[in-house]
């Protein structure tokens, strides 16, 4: 007897029966839910520096990756680099971005939410006063960064309103319009707007990350 093989369901092409089952293996062992992830950073010289990629430790064990990733940094020539790569402050923008977008796909995924489209933009302040330690006042870092989102939903537009707060860090709400939703950030509650509009709102809702 031939024994069909089960095929995954997939949702934004995530594996929402390993996602489930991974949420129930974490409710049964508590302790499989700790990570920790490394990176090992070398200097080249002026600017440059690099950071490798290679394992980590997580749900109990040493995981190796299959293969290790490079991650170069540099500084433009205004802040006395060569601009061989992005610099420190950037992939910290890459990263809070990409937290950003991971994390809603996969809570989409969870409640069975078509995304269609994902897109963002990150900008943040930095004032060198702070960093040169000429004013005691001004921190050594970012001041405030602002986000720009806009997700583009395929479900009927009358599953919109129940699923308005989908999404519990960001807080984002949605538009509404024909076929479609886009969500979009700290707004206040669901609103009606014409189909095929894009529509973007700044927020600083990262300003607690820092």
């Amino acid at each position: 007897m031939v024994t069909a093989e089960r095929v995954p369901t997939l949702v934004n092409g995530v594996n929402v029966d390993n996602l489930f089952t991974t949420v129930h293996a974490i409710k049964t062992a508590p302790s499989i839910a700790k990570f920790v992830f490394r990176i090992e950073n070398r200097w080249e010289g002026g600017s440059r520096n690099r950071s490798g990629v290679s394992a980590f430790h997580g749900a109990g064990q040493e995981i190796s990756r299959q293969t290790s990733f490079v991650l170069h940094a540099d500084e433009p020539p205004v802040l006395l680099g060569e601009d061989s790569a992005a610099n420190p402050v950037e992939y910290l923008l890459h990263s809070l971005a990409a937290c950003l977008t991971t994390s809603m796909v996969y809570h989409a995924a969870a409640r069975g939410i078509q995304i269609e489209a994902v897109e963002s933009s990150f900008e943040g302040d930095i004032d060198l006063h702070g960093f040169l330690d000429l004013d005691p006042n001004i921190r050594n870092g970012y001041q405030g960064i602002r986000v720009r989102s806009k997700l583009r939903l395929m479900f009927p537009t009358n599953n919109c309103r129940k699923s308005c707060n989908w999404e519990p860090d960001t807080r984002l709400s949605l538009i509404r319009s024909p076929g479609a939703c886009l969500f979009l950030s700290r707004q206040s509650d669901c609103k009606s707007s014409p189909a095929a509009i894009p529509a973007t709102k700044t927020s600083s809702i990262l300003r607690r990350f820092l």
